[in-house]
């Protein structure tokens, strides 16, 4: 079973892309990625989340089904 928390999202307006550290749980241990999800601003929220934990999902070299 995984976790994922996320830390403040912020949104890079010189870039056009909202930015958080996506922590994922598995297994007793945390690892931390730093995430970029290029996107208007206008995007809600639960889409950006969404986006977010994706990209931290596939950054992690511990990725299970």
């Amino acid at each position: 079973m995984q976790n994922i928390r996320m830390g403040e999202i912020q949104y890079n307006d010189l870039i056009g892309a909202f930015e958080a550290r996506v922590d994922v749980e598995r297994d007793h241990s945390v690892y931390r990625y730093p995430c970029r999800l290029s996107a208007p601003r206008s995007l809600d929220d639960d889409a950006v989340r969404f986006g977010l934990a994706c990209q931290a999902l596939r950054m992690s070299d511990t990725v299970r089904n």
